[in-house]
């Protein structure tokens, strides 16, 4: 009797499965098919809300990304590993882009090529030159692949980065980890267009632009040798526009010996001879520019040094500068005693006065790249005000994410139109007041002064009228008499 009382509860509540689908007698069957209308509007909804979000996330100005992109990648991952997650989402071509125009005001001139805004990404952040393209879609008119060495290397072991998170730094000892020459060359020809434009003249293949690849030494290469930077200039000068010599990183033993004044003689001699002996590029334009990088713990009479062996040798520029070894007091961060180089905001006062110093040892001609600290558009106008023509920065995009390069530019244009300039106005001021003043006075060595010149000029004018007046005494005094008149 049970069993009948349960099999009738069930006929009554219950109503025979199709496809084992149960429907209830007091509610709709689930498996009621919807109008087409309301099908429409739902994939209509569907569609629209997905193509809103594409445009919002591939907007690299997007809050979406500093705020919450960022946080969580802090939160959730190490610093290394949200380091390589960012390379890998920008090589594959689905990060955000920086879709504005740059404005007038922040063009320039750098080695006879109008660059279009002032802010660059330092080498570091792309170590083996994957993610070329979406860097430069992000806005950066210079974006600086490396450090690469000859031969693949790990570089030091993990733990080797490190947040300093209330004092948006970072310490880093990653002692240039590489996949090596080849590796790297074959990535950055994959990218070149099969037939080049005559109108091409950049290795960064856009305009306003330039490629620069950063050069660096194997760790168990020999201390004193120059054949790594040699060997870099060789394989990359002709598919890039700007080569970086790095003998500042203070994680591989004994680099930064390079930048004494005897070393760096030799070093730069024989990347300059390297450089001038390239055969013409993929593209028949000009030979890389060669640049040095420094570091930003270097006292006055060695960056005197330093400033000599560049106008001596002919270097192009000079990038100021790499990460430091100085701790500062106000430091919070727990992971501050941690070894490596310094980045970020509490190393803008080294490398500031660096610059200065530089750029008053260094004439007007020979550019400087300032790097340190850089997170707004007030501090680049400061690097520019102290002498740098354009700057470079790495921290701040580890912290703000893909977003930071335009807002730095929009601040510096903002700032620009309020004070009625341009970027290249205030550089140009800077640079005239504070370079190194040449005696105007002076000649090429060997050759005397202006006034020695001038003094053997008129000395040489006055045995020439002597000369003259000889040879037309000497003329007259060997033509025969006139004959006398017949009368």
């Amino acid at each position: 009797m049970a069993a009948l009382r349960r099999a009738a509860f069930r006929s009554l509540y219950r109503t025979p499965t199709t496809h084992n689908v149960t429907r209830n007698i007091f509610t709709k069957s689930s498996a009621a098919p919807r109008s087409p209308i309301t099908t429409g509007i739902y994939a209509t909804a569907l569609v629209l809300s997905s193509g809103l979000f594409a445009v919002y996330y591939f907007d690299a100005r997007s809050a979406l990304h500093r705020y919450l992109v960022m946080p969580v990648m802090r939160q959730t991952l190490d610093a290394e590993t949200s380091h390589k997650i960012a390379v890998k989402v920008l090589r594959s071509g689905l990060g955000p882009k920086d879709p504005v125009v740059d404005d007038e005001s922040l063009m320039f001139d750098l080695w006879g090529h109008q660059i279009s805004n002032p802010v660059g990404l330092a080498a570091g952040f792309d170590k083996d030159g994957e993610a070329i393209d979406g860097l430069f879609n992000l806005g950066f008119s210079w974006v600086e692949i490396g450090s690469v060495t000859p031969k693949p290397q790990p570089g030091n072991p993990k733990p080797r980065v490190f947040r300093l998170s209330e004092d948006n730094a970072i310490i880093n000892r990653y002692g240039f980890p590489s996949q090596g020459h080849a590796s790297v060359l074959s990535r950055i020809r994959a990218r070149l267009p099969t037939f080049t434009s005559e109108e091409q003249h950049n290795a960064s293949l856009r305009d306003g632009s330039l490629l620069a690849v950063n050069l660096g030494k194997n760790k168990e290469s020999p201390t004193d040798s120059i054949d790594d930077f040699v060997a870099g200039v060789r394989t990359f000068g002709p598919y890039s526009d700007v080569l970086v010599v790095n003998v500042s990183s203070p994680n591989t033993p004994g680099l930064r010996g390079l930048q004494n004044k005897a070393s760096l003689e030799a070093l730069l001699a024989g990347v300059t001879e390297a450089r001038d002996s390239l055969p013409p590029s993929y593209n028949n334009s000009a030979k890389p520019r060669l640049v040095l990088k420094i570091a930003p713990d270097l006292d006055q009479s060695q960056i005197e040094d330093i400033a000599s062996v560049v106008k001596t040798h002919g270097i192009d520029g000079v990038i100021v500068s790499n990460t430091s070894v100085q701790r500062p007091s106000h430091l919070m961060n727990a992971s501050r005693v941690e070894t490596g180089g310094l980045s970020g905001p509490p190393i803008k006062p080294y490398t500031l006065n660096a610059l200065k110093t530089l750029r008053a040892n260094l004439p007007a001609d020979i550019p400087i790249i300032g790097c340190g600290g850089i997170s707004t558009g007030a501090d680049a106008l400061e690097y520019a005000r102290a002498g740098a023509t354009m700057v470079q920065v790495y921290t701040s995009f580890g912290y703000d994410g893909v977003g930071a390069c335009r807002r730095i530019k929009d601040q510096i244009v903002a700032k620009l139109h309020e004070e009625g300039t341009t970027w290249a106005a205030i550089v140009k001021k800077a640079v005239d007041e504070l370079s190194l003043k040449e005696d105007l006075r002076k000649v090429a060595p060997g050759q005397g002064t202006v006034d020695q010149l001038i003094e053997e000029a008129r000395h040489l004018a006055k045995l020439l009228d002597e000369l003259g007046s000889k040879m037309f005494t000497m003329e007259d005094r060997s033509m025969p008499a006139a004959a006398e008149p017949v009368l």
